[in-house]
């Protein structure tokens, strides 16, 4: 249970989120030994490693994330790491992994950014408030199109993307409409944009920012309470959302299926496609959790697996949608 006790959070788990860009020298052996560590300490959550540093979002029980947050600090290389800490009713993961991988983030450059030696201008979330407001800055969200969905900063520009990585991409074919402009750039953490806002440098933009500690920290900072955030802040764990705008939070989630106010994920029923969308429960059975007409008709369609349909229900549901479903292929599949 979370409880408020004289103006402070008290709960029994904790979550973490946490970043750090800094040497390490075999990312293969720092996983391996950083996996029992954070077993040794009943966590669950991802840790990423690699050569240019180490990424990680832990959850459990509120003295285990300390003790792991002093061991990391006492640690003269991660010693400069800033956590945000979300307190939390159960774990937010089921499992523990922590991995070696060739970058932090993956943004598939041929010419990798070191965000040690170019990345954008930091901004504080007040800092960040007042470009959001200021009309000759641009401000790009930096994360995946379901991210954005969800929720995102008022009249941040949405890019046309799906993933990060296609994400320089968009910008040069889309350069001539901000290039004379200020922008500032932001995503979950700040992890993405360190990286990204250093490569905005390096093509040429002239006046760069980017929010530092990412969208978690400007809606814990207590003079701005996550004004100007419009929905939920999606998260890669169970919760799935949390809330960032404590002033005057609003609904911009809508369901993918009717276009109703929605802020509740599922994955597309079809594992070949597994596309997150929006959606009410009604509709998830409704549609039974296929984003298209395809999905609610493939064969290993897990809404049906996982509710026990039968196929005399699963057809009746796609002809009550007013769509095909042929009873032949049906045999087969039984």
């Amino acid at each position: 249970m979370i409880q408020t006790l004289g103006g402070i959070t008290v709960s029994k788990y904790q979550v973490l989120l946490y970043y750090l860009y800094v040497p390490i020298e075999d990312p293969e052996e720092f996983a391996k030994e950083h996996l029992e560590l954070c077993k040794s300490f009943n966590l669950k959550g991802r840790v990423l490693v690699a050569k240019e540093g180490i990424n990680g979002t832990l959850s459990g029980l509120t003295e285990n994330t300390q003790r792991y947050m002093d061991y990391m600090h006492a640690d003269e290389r991660f010693k400069d790491i800033f956590f945000k800490i979300d307190p939390a009713d159960e774990q937010a993961f089921k499992k523990m992994f922590v991995r070696p991988r060739p970058e932090l983030v993956s943004l598939k450059l041929e010419d990798d950014i070191n965000p040690l030696e170019l990345t954008g201008n930091y901004l504080s979330p007040q800092e960040f408030k007042e470009a959001i407001l200021d009309e000759d800055t641009i401000v790009i969200d930096a994360r995946n199109d379901y991210e954005y969905d969800l929720g995102h900063f008022r009249g941040a520009v949405r890019p046309d993307i799906r993933t990060f990585r296609e994400l320089p991409q968009w910008i040069r074919d889309n350069k001539e409409k901000f290039m004379d402009k200020r922008v500032v750039t932001y995503c979950t953490g700040g992890i993405r944009c360190e990286k990204f806002s250093g490569w905005l440098v390096r093509e040429g933009f002239n006046d760069v920012g980017q929010l530092h500690g990412g969208i978690a920290t400007y809606g814990r900072d207590p003079e701005v309470q996550g004004e100007l955030w419009d929905g939920k802040m999606y998260v890669f764990d169970e919760r799935i959302s949390v809330p960032i705008n404590h002033v005057d939070p609003v609904i911009v989630g809508v369901d993918w299926f009717d276009g109703t106010p929605c802020e509740r994920y599922v994955n597309c029923g079809n594992p070949e496609c597994n596309r997150q969308i929006l959606c009410s429960e009604e509709n998830e059975a409704k549609y039974v959790r296929g984003c298209s007409h395809d999905c609610r008709i493939h064969e290993r369609n897990r809404y049906i697996t996982e509710n026990d349909i039968t196929p005399e229900e699963w057809i009746k549901r796609i002809h009550d949608l007013g769509e095909e479903f042929d009873v032949e292929r049906m045999e087969t599949v039984q």
